[in-house]
């Protein structure tokens, strides 16, 4: 069994690391057993940024980011990272967020960490004699409140998580009534759909945990699925998670037709599957298309900033006013609680809201 998202990743950073300076190929393969293909991938732009950058600049020589040295590296001064620190943030093409700059700057710390801590030369010494990036005090800049700020009014709350699943089954054919190539594509996967945004709402799985799920992985009597966690690097072990009995009805519904509908050949494993326009059979479905199918039927919905990490969000929001703080984290697969907090203060807003529309019914 294999983990089709990971194995997407790994390939494309087997691709990238040619373009890098020796020792960044080292410091990859040295971070691969901790971290996934997908983190490291966002290592290599970041790099990429960076060396582009300093080359631009005139403060490496190199023809190619391949041939940036560590010399290069050894003499940068303050000024030029906050140099760069400033070119990150003013960017023109789609300006960084303070949180997108502060994870550049951390995957660069790592990099010059490894280099002058960790990494030997064949006498012993550091590769990198002198680190500039130990002077950079990057500040978290995510607390959990401020996300939760951020989240509130766009995430599914109470009833509407089963009105966005009725809406995927039903509701969109008449709002596109008079657009017969959407409601052709509507009647041929709207069990699918609805069975993976019922799925997401139930569980609160990542979409990369709902595109890697086999067929195998799912135990519809027991309400369970077998799912590969981010962060777990055995890939033959898979974690349990549990979905709600509202997921059952849509996941039977899709399961009836996965084969007939999609034209599943016997030998594919994937729980979701597409048929895409001029194939003969079905295969996986795509992040992508997940994610576009989501946002569609969220934008007809009258919420389009409403996407599938949303849905997650909505899942927690929903099961943390049940459970508490260690459930909620289990459940989600966080690695520590402080990211599980973002629902204490989400539900915190809800539950005051509830107490008070109450008081209003009852004056």
């Amino acid at each position: 069994m294999t983990n089709v998202q990971k194995e997407i990743d790994r390939r494309k950073l087997d691709e990238k690391l040619p373009s890098m300076p020796w020792f960044v190929q080292q410091f990859i393969d040295y971070k691969l057993p901790d971290l996934s293909p997908s983190t490291l991938l966002e290592y290599l732009r970041d790099y990429d940024t960076f060396f582009s950058w300093l080359r631009a600049e005139g403060l490496s020589q190199a023809e190619s980011n391949q041939a940036v040295t560590l010399t290069e590296l050894e003499v940068l001064r303050m000024d030029s990272v906050t140099a760069y620190r400033l070119f990150l943030t003013t960017k023109r093409e789609g300006t960084n967020s303070r949180i997108t700059v502060s994870r550049k700057l951390s995957s660069l710390r790592s990099l010059f960490h490894y280099l002058s801590q960790i990494a030997e030369d064949e006498d012993f010494y550091p590769l990198l004699k002198r680190n500039i990036m130990a002077k950079i005090e990057i500040k978290r800049t995510h607390k959990p409140k401020d996300t939760a700020a951020k989240l509130k009014g766009k995430i599914l709350e109470e009833n509407e998580l089963l009105e966005f699943i009725g809406y995927i089954l039903e509701g969109y054919a008449t709002d596109m009534q008079k657009n017969k190539q959407a409601l052709y594509s509507h009647e041929l996967n709207k069990e699918r759909d609805a069975c993976i945004a019922s799925l997401i709402l139930n569980s609160g799985l990542r979409v990369s945990e709902v595109v890697n799920l086999n067929v195998d992985d799912l135990d519809l009597g027991n309400k369970l699925l077998y799912v590969y966690r981010k962060g777990n690097n055995d890939e033959t072990y898979k974690t349990p998670v549990y979905f709600r009995e509202q997921a059952k009805d849509e996941l039977a519904a899709y399961m009836n037709l996965r084969q007939s509908r999609y034209r599943t050949p016997k030998r594919e494993k994937a729980l979701f599957i597409a048929l895409r326009n001029g194939e003969s059979e079905g295969s996986r479905m795509t992040k992508r298309a997940i994610q576009a199918m989501i946002m569609k039927y969220a934008k007809c919905f009258g919420k389009p900033y409403l996407t599938v990490h949303k849905l997650r969000h909505s899942f927690a929001t929903d099961y943390y006013l049940q459970n508490d703080i260690y459930k909620t984290k289990e459940q989600l697969g966080h690695a520590s609680t402080e990211t599980t907090e973002i629902y204490a203060h989400l539900t915190d807003k809800t539950m005051s809201e509830a107490i008070e529309r109450r008081m209003d019914d009852n004056a």
